[in-house]
């Protein structure tokens, strides 16, 4: 049986889960044309969690996967955050704002108990995770429910690490996508790969279905990671321009411009290695070392509200892959079938 015949679904596309310019709609959307449809939960609360599950829950009977991140929270930096906010401190005065009063805080919440207890109530057909996995009582209880696991890897011995342990699909991550990195045992870019070295790698290297993932926008790209072997694709920013996604208007503008050609990894806006399109902070902070993820949102946050509030995207993190060419103001559900070429 493969992966669609495993996970009951009629399209090779499962979208890729993106915090903060999503929600349910987008998910039930894919679900409705057959793909999978994937809600994050990272930067959800028990509450919005609660709710956006439910919502799902009752629009589709078909199978949805609900995404956490499994990070380690830090030690806060004293000496790090106050670095930090020196490299920021000439854009509080540029929009007026007192940096003095912006707390440290955490940001993103790694998967744990009170989530998986969340998700026993809905029993979701697929949990993925990203930044590996969690501990394996947590992970035990995901099992429990009959939910599929799938993990990203973005080289090959993570993917032998997550094989180990029992995940049922690897999502293979290449170098191209957008938002934040999968990478869990290193920190070392310079070891990531392009979706393409890394997909035959990783299908060549383990004995579990694989999950092609980064700079895939259309039919043609989908037909080209399937051929060397991937059992189903990952698309994300492809879907931001659909009225599904909740992707601000300034995020919308850049990646329907020229601007989208040119994407960089950075950690400014959390503290880890993402993809976005280059824009203000990027350029003229770039040698600024941020607070550990996801410590870094806590000081950008009030500074990307002032500059969205003047129709400014010079702090928003404007999250793509290198390929923005998919992009299409299109249905979510008309999208899914374009990719598999329906």
């Amino acid at each position: 049986m493969n992966l669609q015949q495993t996970l009951g679904v009629e399209l090779p596309i499962i979208q890729a889960p993106m915090a903060g310019v999503q929600g349910s709609a987008l998910a039930i959307a894919v679900c409705s044309a057959g793909g999978v449809g994937s809600l994050p939960c990272a930067m959800l609360d028990a509450a919005a969690m609660r709710h956006e599950l439910a919502v799902v829950r009752a629009a589709t009977n078909r199978p949805f996967n609900v995404n956490f991140f499994c990070h380690r929270v830090p030690v806060p930096d004293a000496a790090r955050d106050a670095a930090w906010r020196r490299a920021l401190a000439p854009y509080y005065r540029e929009f007026g704002l007192d940096i003095e009063g912006v707390p440290s805080g955490p940001g993103r919440v790694p998967f744990d108990a009170a989530a998986a207890e969340l998700l026993e109530k809905i029993r979701p057909a697929v949990v993925s995770f990203h930044f590996g996995l969690p501990d394996e009582t947590l992970l035990a209880r995901v099992r429990g429910m009959g939910a599929k696991v799938l993990a990203s890897a973005t080289t090959l011995d993570a993917a032998l690490w997550l094989e180990r342990r029992g995940v049922d699909a690897i999502i293979a991550q290449g170098l191209e996508a957008g938002g934040h990195r999968g990478h869990f045992l290193s920190d070392d870019l310079t070891r990531q790969s392009g979706t393409f070295a890394l997909l035959p790698q990783i299908v060549h290297g383990v004995h579990k279905p694989v999950i092609a993932a980064g700079g895939i926008a259309d039919a043609v790209g989908v037909a080209a990671a399937l051929a060397p072997g991937a059992a189903m694709v990952q698309v994300g920013t492809a879907y931001l321009l659909c009225p599904e996604a909740t992707t601000r208007p300034a995020h919308r503008e850049a990646l329907a411009s020229d601007a989208a050609r040119h994407t960089a990894l950075t950690r400014l806006f959390s503290g880890r290695p993402a993809r976005g399109i280059v824009n203000r902070l990027m350029r003229e902070v770039a040698d600024a070392t941020a607070p550990a993820f996801p410590l870094a949102t806590a000081v950008v946050g009030p500074l990307r509200a002032a500059a969205e509030a003047r129709g400014s995207s010079d702090f928003s993190p404007l999250w793509s892959g290198q390929n923005a060419s998919g992009c299409r103001a299109c249905s979510a559900t008309e999208l899914t079938r374009a990719l598999a070429g329906r």
